[in-house]
This record gives structure tokens, C-alpha cells and sequence, in this order.
């Protein structure tokens, strides 16, 4: 379903009552500029033996990247789970995002394209018009919170300094002089009429002579005399001339509140596609006026608004699974689309989205978790969902309002894109639980064949000690990093005993990838080679959660795993971050809660 900025407004209620709904929200971009071959060049001529480089700089080079350049569309498949069906039922919306604020013009956004990215979406049939046009406008958090600080000050006129007018800028003096003068006769009326006053341009009428105004710098003028002078009135702009009044307490007070209406009825507007972000990730929907969804037929605003004041007390502090497809770039443009600056360190990012979306899955993870060959691992989207699509269970299907890609098949458009994500997830994770085996003895470690970096842990190699290294599983192919080699000798030992068992006997996943799975796949090139390390973490299966696992094991390949699973201690909070020294980027552990 496309959402357009003429149909946004009588689609938000629908949106949001899909994500608040939604057993998980697939998303994509569409961006004007990517992180480009320059980046690599510079990279290289600081470490000349063209080492691969760390999370960190890659982080850096992506973040530079996200500053310069805007997401010009936004893809999201909302998916619902009919367990009475045994269905998922998908939802896509595709968005084109307007860079250019129209309702509140204080915050200047510069932006940029990228040659080679433009090239590439036109040869995809991207129209570069479209976001200009049709695009739904938006604030990131910081954007509002800027916009509101700049209407704070405009409001509170004290703050505004005063001008120094030249001894020689005679224009100015004049200026004043005369609305001296025209001030005190006006308070010196014998008549309590008129009770203000007019104050134009000199000898000119601005309703007979338009162009014959007071300018900013004039008006301005007047409104630091008045204040200065006669703080017992106060001065109105008016078309092209100041109206006098006296000050009314009551009166400035009302017209306070009507500004401030005003203003932030235009702040929903301008915060547009944020809104959706916000359910997304369990924020702050309060400031959305129910009200303003359907204004002809009150019975129906009146139900519209009960509908929507119940998703949105539904969504206050849950945040919606997230999910995307290399997903490490995506997650650094979305937060500073929607959010604001991005930090300097990649540990504060991975806090702060961890912070924002507690549990985020990319499916190119799963897809080259614990790869047997790396050389033969196609993760593309589309390769993995010509693969996973022959099989007929988990079983999904799109919503009646939702035909678009029933038929249509938009390669890299972000909606289309985000559809697939969802596919490959619902089917991908169905086939690797199915094939799995859990271990359920309690105190188990959950991934013992895979190193990650947390935010508290940093993000070099080299900060693992020889000890912590010595268990890791090598799954590299040819050339070894240097700091990774002394796991190698580990590695091949067990290795030798299985294909797909790792060193340690406390993997919980001891089983082919997908990739076996589905069979020979065309290799990838882009895939980093890397060396797999024990993980730290340890989250102990209770006997609810053992029971629960055994339950499960019946509906293994039909449903997805249930997110209260130990199989998303795996494969949930981890990016897949190729080309980097450390290969994988963990934002955080999988929350968990021992529910019934």
C-alpha cells in the first residue's frame, strides 16, 4: 500500500493500529548516498597493508555517510500472527519521505545525492521527483525539540537582544522620533477611542500602497522602543504595519494559549512520518489529537478517537520487534532520520538503539550465522526468498488491502523490499528451529561458537585476550587475520570431528546453516571471512521455559520460533557487519520475560 502525503493523515490511525498489532514490523530504505569508495581509499592510506578495518571505523564511515545524505524512502511490512489459521498475515506499506519542512520553517535541513546511488535507484525505476511531491513530511526528536526551543524564544520577546542603532543611521532615528512622537500624543487623547494605534510607513497607506511597508528591521525597531519605553503596551504585527495596544494580562494570556495551539497543531503535522518510528519503538504519541482523524460524521470521529486512544495506550512502553536485512547500515540512517545526532563511539550506538528497539533481528544474520562455507553464502534478499518461497509452511499470506505485491515485484523499492525481509524471516526462522535441537539443561551457553562485541565490551579484536581466543570455531576459508590466527590450530581439531558442531559441547544450535539447508547457493563475494568466538553470556532454561520448548517442538517449521525462545538468544540482537575484523555487531542482550 503506498502512503502519500495527500493520504498520510487518513492512513495514520490504520498504521498505527497495524504496528501496535503486528508480531513483528519489517523495515527498508531507499537513500540518496551510501557510504562510497572514497571512504576506502582514505582508509587505506592510513593502514597501507590493507587490513580489514574495525567496527568502529566502519561505524564511522556509515555515520558520515548518514549525516550527508537522506533516506528518501521508507518501506515497512506490518506482520500479524492468525494462530487460528496457522497464517501470518502481512501488511506492506511503501513511503516516500519529503526532505523540505513545510510546516515550521526554523529547522534548515542541507542534503545531499550521491551519483552512483542515483544511477543505480533511476535503473530501478525510482522516481527522483517522487519524495519532493508526494513524500510525507517529517521532524527527527531533535529537529522538534529544536523547532520548539526557537518558538520559546520568538514567544518571550525579553530574550531577544536589543539592536544598537548607529549615531550616523539617520534613517533609523528619524524612525524612531516619529513614533515617539506619535506614541505619547495617542496616550495623551482626550477620547478613550481609539483604543490603539496604528504605526506605518511614513506618508503611505499599507492597504493603498502594498509595497510601501514597514520592513523586519523596522518592525523590529518598534518592538524594542515599545517595550523599552512603554511597557505598558504592547505591539502586534500586522500586513505590513505595528498595531499599539495597551497591555492586557488576560488578553496576552489568551493569545498565548492560541499561539501555542496553533503551533503545535502544526508540530503533529510537521513530525508526520515520526509518528510512526514512535509506535514502533513504544514512545510518545500523547501531543496526536484523536479528534482530527475523521471531522464530517461525528458518530464515526467519536469511535475513530476511542480506537485510537486504546492502540495508543497499547503501545506506551512496548516497543515492536524490528526487523531488516543488513540491517547495520539501515539502523544508523533510521536513527539519524528520526532521531538525532548519531554519538561518536559505535559502543553508544549500539546502547542507544538497544535503548530504542530492545529486540531487533537482521536476517542476514540468520542467514550466515555458524556458515559452514563462507564462499558459497548468497545472503541477498531476493536469493534467499526464491529459496525459502518453495517451501509452504510457516504459511503467510497479504492482507485484502494490501494486494500490491500480489502481482508486482518492484525490485528495490523499500515497501517491496521490506516485504521480503518479513518472508525470509517467518519462513527462515521456521527452518532453522525446525532443524535445530535445544538443549535444555539449565546453565547452558546459549551461542558458544560465535564472537560479538557489546557496548561495554568495545569493539577491537585486539582488546580479547590469547585465552578468551583459544576456543573459537574458524570458518574462514583461506586468509586468517593476524590477530585471530592463534584460534585456528583450535579450531581445526574440532572441525575435524563435525561439519557443524562447534568446539565447545554447550552450543544450544548444533546443526547446518541455511545454506545447507536450502541447498548450493551462487557465492558472495562481499562476505567477510572471520573467526567465531566463545560468547560470555549465560541465560539459564527454567523448567517454564523448558516446558514451553517441548510444546513447541510439535509446531516446529509451521510457526516461527516464539519470541520468549532461547532460540533468539542465537539469533536476535546481532548485525551482521561484513568486510569489519569483527564481523558481528551486538547490540545488546535478547529481553526476556518467563511468562506462562
Amino acid at each position: 500500500m503506498d502512503v502519500t502525503r495527500y493520504t498520510f493523515q487518513h492512513q495514520l490511525p490504520s498504521l498505527i493500529a497495524a504496528i501496535a498489532d503486528a508480531h513483528f514490523v519489517a523495515f527498508d530504505l531507499e537513500l540518496s548516498g551510501i557510504p562510497g569508495k572514497q571512504s576506502n581509499k582514505l582508509r587505506l592510506q592510513d593502514d597501507p597493508a590493507g587490513g580489514k578495518p574495525s567496527l568502529q571505523q566502519r561505524y564511522e564511515e556509515t555515520k558520515k555517510a548518514a549525516e550527508e545524505y537522506q533516506v528518501l524512502q521508507l518501506g515497512l511490512t506490518c506482520v500479524g500472527e492468525n494462530r487460528d489459521r496457522g497464517v501470518y498475515v502481512t501488511r506492506p506499506y511503501n513511503i516516500f519521505l519529503n526532505p523540505v519542512p513545510e510546516e515550521i520553517k526554523d529547522v534548515e535541513r542541507i542534503f545531499s545525492y550521491q551519483s552512483a546511488a542515483v544511477e543505480f535507484l533511476m535503473k530501478h525505476d525510482f522516481r527522483m521527483e517522487a519524495p519532493f511531491l508526494e513524500g510525507v513530511q517529517y521532524f527527527s526528536r531533535a529537529e522538534e525539540a529544536t523547532a520548539r526551543l526557537l518558538a520559546t524564544q520568538r514567544q518571550n520577546k525579553t530574550s531577544i537582544g536589543d539592536m544598537q542603532i548607529k549615531p550616523d543611521d539617520a534613517a533609523a532615528i528619524e524612525l524612531i522620533e516619529r513614533l515617539r512622537e506619535e506614541v505619547i500624543a495617542w496616550k495623551n487623547r482626550t477620547t478613550p477611542m481609539p483604543d490603539f494605534m496604528n504605526f506605518t510607513a511614513l506618508g503611505f497607506d499599507p492597504i493603498l500602497h502594498p509595497d510601501r511597508v514597514l520592513n523586519s528591521f523596522q518592525r523590529r525597531l518598534v518592538h524594542q522602543y515599545i517595550k523599552t519605553e512603554h511597557p505598558d503596551l504592547v505591539t502586534i504585527t500586522r500586513q505590513g504595519f505595528m498595531q499599539i495596544v495597551a497591555y492586557d494580562k488576560e488578553q496576552e494570556d489568551a493569545n498565548l494559549r492560541y499561539r501555542n495551539r496553533i503551533f503545535d497543531e502544526k508540530m503533529v503535522k510537521q513530525v508526520g512520518l515520526r509518528w510512526i518510528v514512535e509506535a514502533i519503538c513504544g514512545g510518545d504519541l500523547s501531543t496526536i489529537n484523536p479528534y482530527n482523524f475523521h471531522t464530517t460524521v461525528k458518530s464515526r470521529q467519536e469511535k475513530a478517537a476511542a480506537d485510537f486512544i486504546r492502540v495508543r495506550e497499547q503501545l506506551i512502553g512496548n516497543s515492536t520487534v524490528l526487523v531488516g536485512h543488513n540491517l547495520f547500515l539501515d539502523l544508523i540512517y533510521f536513527h539519524a532520520c528520526f532521531f538525532g545526532p548519531l554519538p561518536d563511539r559505535v559502543e553508544d550506538f549500539q546502547r542507544a538503539i538497544h535503548e530504542l528497539f530492545p529486540r531487533i533481528i537482521d536476517t542476514k544474520y540468520l542467514a550466515t550465522h555458524n556458515i559452514s562455507d563462507p564462499v558459497l553464502a548468497d545472503s541477498s534478499l531476493e536469493k534467499l526468498d526464491e529459496r525459502l518461497s518453495k517451501q509452504a509452511e510457516p504459511s503467510l499470506e497479504l492482507h485484502p488491502e494490501h494486494p500490491k505485491y500480489a502481482i508486482a515485484k518492484p525490485a528495490h523499492e523499500a515497501g517491496f523490499d521490506s516485504y521480503l525481509t518479513a518472508k525470509v524471516l517467518i519462513r527462515l526462522s521456521g527452518t532453522l528451529e525446525k532443524s535445530g535441537s535445544y538443549l535444555e539443561e539449565k546453565g547452558k551457553s546459549l551461542d558458544d561458537n560465535e564472537d560479538y562485541y557489546t557496548p561495554d565490551e568495545g569493539h577491537s579484536p585486539e582488546r580479547r585476550s590469547s585465552e578468551e581466543s583459544s576456543g573459537g570455531v574458524s570458518i574462514y576459508a583461506s586468509s586468517v587475520p593476524k590477530n585471530v590466527a592463534a584460534s585456528e590450530e583450535t579450531s581445526k581439531s574440532s572441525s575435524a570431528q563435525s561439519k557443524y558442531t562447534p568446539t565447545t559441547d554447550r552450543s544450544t544450535f548444533a546443526n547446518p546453516t541455511v545454506f545447507d539447508l536450502l541447498g548450493d547457493i551462487p557465492a558472495d563475494d562481499d562476505l567477510a571471512t572471520l573467526t567465531l568466538q566463545p560468547q560470555k553470556s549465560v541465560r539459564p532454561v527454567s523448567k517454564k521455559q523448558a516446558k514451553r520448548d517441548k510444546r513447541a517442538e510439535a509446531e516446529m517449521g509451521k510457526r516461527m520460533p516464539a519470541w520468549e525462545s532461547s532460540f533468539w538468544d542465537v539469533y536476535g540482537n546481532k548485525l551482521r557487519v561484513n568486510g569489519t575484523a569483527e564481523g558481528v555487531c551486538n547490540v545488546g542482550f535478547w529481553p526476556y520475560q518467563d511468562g506462562p
